[in-house]
Formats: C-alpha cells, sequence, structure tokens
C-alpha cells in the first residue's frame, strides 16, 4: 500500500467506537455553551482531535468520512503533507509581518500565480485578506471606486458571507435578522434556477437583465457579483448560456462582473475556477476557502486597471496575506499544477453523478441532481411537485452522522444535501456514503 492510499484511507470505512456524539464530547460541548457566544452555530457536536485525507477522527475515536471538506477549504485532503511542510518552513522563518511596512516575496509570488490561473489573457492585480467575506467587501470598494457608482446587484439564492454588506447581498433573511441597519444601494435580482424556473439561459438572463435596468438603472450600477455556481443556496447550477450573456451585457455598460469562486475555485470543479467551464473571464475573480488548505486566507484578483483604481493605503488588513497562509497557498497552487487533482474532481463528479440519478430513479423525494466535479448536490421536494421537502435535507444528514458520514444540507429552503468531497476520496468511499444514504431515504419513505 503505498503512502498515498495511506493518506486517502482507501482500504477503509468510517469507524464509530462510541455512540454519536461520544462522551467527550458531549462534554466539551457542554463546556462550549458555558463559553462560546450562541450565534456560532451547531450543526453536529463532535470535536475533532485529528483528520487525514477525507476522514476526521473526534475525541472519542470515531472515524468519520468528511463529505464537506470544512464547507469546500480541504479541497486536497486534510493534512496534505506538500501544504503542511510549506506552511512549516515558513514558520521557521517569519510568522508576520504587514506586508503594506514590509513585504516578503510569497505574497508577490501568489498574486502572480492568481494572476496566471484566472481565467483571460489580460493583466492582472492581486490584493489578498483573511476570509471569503472580506474578499467580497474589498472588491465591491474596488468596483465603486473605478466606477463611480454606488449600486451593486447579487443574485437570489446566493450567499457572500456575514459581514454587514454581505449580509445585505445574501438571499437569506435569516443571516442578517436583527443585524440592521444594512449597507444602503445592494439590490437582489432573479437568478437562473433551471429546476424550478424552467427557462433557457438566454430567458433567464433577459429576465435579470431586466430587472438590472428597470429596477437599479445602469448608470448608477458599479457591479454585478455571482457565484458560478450557487453554494449555500443550493449548488444551483446556472443554464448554459446565462452567465456569458450577463457578463457580455456588463461589459457593454461598463459594470464590474465580479465571480464569486470562493467555494468553486481551485480545483474543485474539476478546472482552476468554475467561470472557466461556463465560459466566463470575469473583471474581478474572488478566491478563499481552498486556497490555502485550511489556513485562512482570500483574494480579489482582477483586470489591472480596475483594481488600481483603489488609491495606496485603501486596501490592506493587519493579517492579510499572511505568510504562512501564503506558503500553504502556494503549495496548494503547486499540488494543483503538477498532481492529479483536476481528473480526481472530475472522476469525483461523474461517480456522483451516476450515483445520485440512480438513487433519484428509486426515491421520488429526489427531485432534482446537479452539480459540475466534486460539487454536486440533489434537492429533496415533495414527490410530483417542486415544493420543499421541509425537514428531509437535516433528516438525512442526522441518520448519516450515525453511520459515520458527514453531510452539509444547503438551499435557501433547507432542502438541498450538498457534497463538497476532499479531491483524495475513493469511489469505495462514495459507495459507502451512497448506501448510507439510501437507507436514509428509505426510512423517509
Amino acid at each position: 500500500m503505498s503512502p498515498l492510499d495511506v493518506l486517502s484511507g482507501r482500504s477503509s470505512a468510517p469507524s464509530l467506537r462510541t455512540e454519536v456524539p461520544g462522551p467527550r464530547s458531549r462534554a466539551l460541548h457542554e463546556r462550549r455553551q458555558r463559553s462560546v457566544a450562541r450565534g456560532v452555530g451547531s450543526v453536529l457536536p463532535i470535536y475533532i482531535d485529528h483528520a487525514d485525507g477525507p476522514w476526521v477522527t473526534d475525541v472519542d475515536g470515531n472515524r468519520f468520512l468528511d463529505l464537506g471538506s470544512g464547507i469546500g477549504v480541504t479541497t486536497i485532503g486534510h493534512g496534505n503533507p506538500a501544504a503542511i511542510a510549506a506552511a512549516a518552513a515558513q514558520l521557521e522563518q517569519v510568522t508576520h509581518t504587514l506586508f503594506t511596512v514590509t513585504p516578503y516575496e510569497g505574497y508577490v509570488r501568489l498574486a502572480e500565480r492568481l494572476a496566471e490561473k484566472t481565467p483571460g489573457e489580460h493583466e492582472k492585480r492581486s490584493f489578498f485578506a483573511n476570509s471569503g467575506a472580506e474578499a467580497v467587501e474589498n472588491a465591491v470598494k474596488i468596483a465603486r471606486r473605478h466606477t463611480g457608482r454606488r449600486a451593486v446587484a447579487a443574485l437570489d439564492h446566493a450567499f457572500h458571507g456575514r459581514t454587514n454588506l454581505a449580509l445585505a447581498m445574501n438571499h437569506k433573511a435569516a443571516y442578517g435578522t436583527g443585524f440592521g441597519p444594512f449597507a444602503p444601494d445592494v439590490h437582489r435580482v432573479p437568478n437562473s434556477y433551471p429546476y424550478r424556473d424552467g427557462l433557457t439561459g438566454e430567458q433567464a438572463a433577459q429576465r435579470t437583465i431586466d430587472h438590472l435596468e428597470q429596477r437599479i438603472g445602469v448608470t448608477d450600477l458599479a457591479a454585478l457579483i455571482a457565484e458560478p455556481i450557487q453554494g449555500e443556496g443550493g449548488f444551483v447550477v446556472p443554464a448554459d448560456g446565462y452567465l456569458p450573456a450577463l457578463q457580455e451585457w456588463c461589459t457593454r455598460n461598463g459594470v464590474v462582473f465580479i465571480a464569486d469562486e470562493i467555494q468553486t475555485g481551485l480545483g474543485r470543479t474539476g478546472t482552476w475556477f468554475a467561470s472557466e467551464g461556463f465560459g466566463v473571464v470575469p473583471d474581478l475573480v474572488l478566491t478563499a476557502k481552498g486556497i490555502a488548505a485550511g489556513l485562512p486566507l482570500a483574494g480579489v484578483t482582477g483586470r489591472a486597471e480596475i483594481m488600481d483604481a483603489a488609491d495606496p493605503g485603501t486596501l490592506g488588513g493587519t493579517f492579510g496575506g499572511n505568510p504562512v497562509s501564503i506558503a500553504a497557498a502556494l503549495a496548494v497552487f503547486d499540488e494543483l499544477e503538477h498532481g492529479d487533482f483536476f481528473a480526481e474532481a472530475s472522476r469525483i463528479g461523474e461517480r456522483l453523478e451516476q450515483q445520485l440519478n440512480d438513487l433519484a430513479t428509486r426515491h421520488p423525494l429526489i427531485g432534482d441532481v446537479r452539480g459540475r466535479g466534486a460539487m454536486y448536490a440533489f434537492e429533496l421536494t415533495e414527490p410530483e411537485t417542486s415544493r420543499p421537502a421541509a425537514g428531509a435535507a437535516s433528516a438525512i444528514a442526522a441518520f448519516a452522522a450515525q453511520e459515520g458520514i458527514l453531510l452539509l444540507t444547503a438551499g435557501s429552503d433547507a432542502n438541498v444535501i450538498r457534497f463538497l468531497p476532499t479531491l483524495t476520496t475513493t469511489d469505495q468511499q462514495l459507495d459507502i456514503a451512497m448506501d448510507v444514504i439510501d437507507r436514509a431515504l428509505t426510512a423517509l419513505a
């Protein structure tokens, strides 16, 4: 057995030694409730001790197959040796200097790599922050500065973060309840949701454009932001032609087209960025999550003339582009460039598509199967309707956890099961997960 086989757990299955959650996790959860703010939610109160490949092991010794990857963060696997080695070596050199005061090469090298790998051959610039929400906020700042306009448009079912501006851009009101007032000049417009709206890409794009022109006005619109595949909204894959039509309209009208690739980027869908699969060249591309193999880092990369609109000193942050995170990110780029991860993402996508469609033929609760690469989902609806099946997704996730499978729910109606496996996940492991989901659906029926 090779080291990669050991790392990815190719010969193993989930292993549960106690009930879930176990006694040590329950004890930790009691401590958590006395010390951690209630607003920090808890989907499943198991407390993790260590992780490797597609596996996470809790403090009770229970080993789970992680099909969420920290919501798409550990794309190349938990504990990737190259990323760990790069971060450890950087820790021996320097842990922090503020790049705007005493810069370092890694920041420049990562900006160069992003300029090379993001869609388009135009000249590009990058800026680094800590989180996806920070990338979103800074992209909007830059777009407003470049255009001299105020308004920003986001799509229905979008999720862009939990900071004030991002809350105003999110579709789901629950994330922002009681936190207002929110940032002004933010508008939401219809998206493309083929399962629900039945529209072609051209039809859906025209509906979006009509809202942009009639309800916002082109002359005041700085930017349109879109996730190529919507994440929290339920892995909604737009109809063919939708995103290119929006990009073309933005270019024609001087509107900055921002691709939020925080969840879809860096190998997740089988290419460097999901925009490539839709034939889109965004003005600005946002990265975070999988960029640094679990260390906090986010980036805004875009056309030089747009990025350079911001004056010196107006972009930055104390920890943005931390050298340890940057080192891990450079290792991620090397792994993606020289490894088989893109092929693995495509393999996983093909396997998930086949498996989920097979489940759909036997379980009427599954209304739709959709995704790209290692980013797939199924939507649960009442049989023979498109009405959301209330509570079904959470019930399946809870059932799976008791079998050692960690699943994520999603969707504006919380009726979607989404898959974000590490790219080290094997077909055998996916088969194990599908057997558990099959039994969960049977129990629901």
